[in-house]
């Protein structure tokens, strides 16, 4: 890690600050039955598909298409939809609490987040932290997903930010190497990952 301080701070949103995973819904719907629903989601409901909504597809054209490819598994793909919110048990309040000390000592704190029209704006009345940004990109509203470059330099455009000033924050390995690529300072969020120590490393004061 480039141990540069930094002066700002730069979100990803799921599995950072809010959890999200389709197990945690289709556990429910399968009753348990681990094998059908890992298949279901490998399958049916698979990442390519769901990615098609964060990059800009409505969910209700994702559904559809889905559903006439798979007519036997219409109630199990709509409910992809309607109970999507089953995905989120609730915010990573750790993580949580980090955001709330840095806009509380007045640190500019942005987000990239790979996420669907329809459901950000959901998360965003649910999860009224999300609201509360300097500036928010959003995959589906720009049609760029990450680890594109182009939505970090869209960020960096929009909020005219230098990278070098940034340290991001995410949980995929491929979206930190991308922000280690343009220059910002990187945080992969794994469940070891002591972010809090990290952001310290970085000129962050941050409570112990």
């Amino acid at each position: 890690m480039n141990l540069k301080s930094r002066s700002v701070v730069v979100f990803d949103v799921g599995n950072v600050l809010i959890t999200w995973h389709p197990r945690h819904l289709y556990r429910k719907v399968f009753n348990g039955d681990d094998n059908r629903m890992t298949w279901f989601l490998a399958n049916i409901t698979t990442p390519a598909w769901n990615i098609e909504q964060d990059r800009g597809r409505s969910f209700a054209d994702g559904i559809a298409e889905l559903v006439a490819q798979h007519p036997e598994w219409a109630a199990e793909i709509r409910a992809f939809d309607t109970r999507w919110h089953e995905m989120i048990p609730g915010a990573i309040d750790e993580n949580v609490r980090i955001l709330d000390h840095l806009r509380a000592n007045d640190v500019p704190v942005y987000a990239i987040t790979n996420f669907s029209r329809e459901k950000w704006a959901e998360c965003c009345e649910r999860f009224r932290f999300l609201t509360q940004f300097k500036g928010t990109v959003v995959s589906a509203h720009e049609r760029i997903l990450k680890p594109d470059p182009a939505i970090f330099q869209t960020l960096c455009k929009r909020y005219t930010l230098d990278p070098q000033d940034c340290v991001f924050i995410d949980d995929s390995q491929a979206n930190v190497a991308t922000a280690q690529n343009l220059g910002m300072a990187a945080i992969h969020a794994i469940p070891e990952a002591d972010i809090r120590t990290e952001l310290m490393s970085l000129g962050f004061d941050m409570p112990t």
